[in-house]
């Protein structure tokens, strides 16, 4: 677990975090400096970030953290804590070529590095949009309610979903896939789609 020092050493030395949670004493720090260069809306950034306390509140234990990013963005609209270039978003090239973070290697951090770190962002919110329109927001609920019963993951997905946790990913997985591929031609073929009609 992230100590609540390093959390602030976050907010302050990274190019990319703008804001973070620090659950154990229900605080919210923002580096209000980033907000001026960058155009962040500080209501979604809110929000994000009383999503993060208000699920550490409920759920003591078992929490993934790419289900508290995701569930956080999920809930506020948007990325929240984190500068976003839509330049740099890299979840749909790497997931088709096959290299993306599995969601275990997910569960108790992120990782540090730049690139790596918008992909676990990415796919965090990506996987908990999955669940919300494959389940209903009552998947992601009870999901959330059997981890603040004391169940892991796997356990919580189960009982809510009714599948595995493995399963979840690999379905969400060959969605994102498939949803993609069509994108994909679409953006390489617009021109001679355009030319044939």
């Amino acid at each position: 677990m992230v100590k609540d020092n390093e959390k602030f050493k976050m907010v302050t030395s990274s190019p990319l975090i703008v804001a973070v949670a620090i659950s154990r004493k229900n605080q919210i720090v923002i580096n209000y400096s980033k907000l001026n260069k960058h155009p962040i809306n500080i209501k979604t950034i809110l929000k994000h970030e009383l999503c993060h306390l208000l699920l550490h509140h409920y759920i003591k234990v078992n929490l993934p953290k790419w289900l508290d990013e995701g569930v956080a963005q999920w809930i506020s609209g948007g990325w929240g804590e984190i500068i976003m270039d839509r330049k740099k978003i890299v979840l749909n090239k790497t997931i088709q070529k096959g290299d993306y973070i599995a969601l275990n290697n997910l569960t108790k951090k992120f990782p540090k590095r730049e690139k790596y770190l918008l992909l676990a962002y990415e796919e965090s919110k990506s996987i908990v949009e999955y669940i919300g329109r494959e389940f209903n927001k009552d998947g992601i609920l009870n999901i959330l309610k059997y981890l603040k019963e004391g169940d892991d993951v796997n356990t919580a997905i189960i009982k809510s979903l009714s599948i595995s946790f493995k399963e979840l990913e690999k379905r969400w997985l060959n969605q994102f896939k498939k949803e993609h591929i069509w994108l994909n031609f679409l953006g390489n073929h617009l021109y001679e789609i355009l030319f044939f009609f």
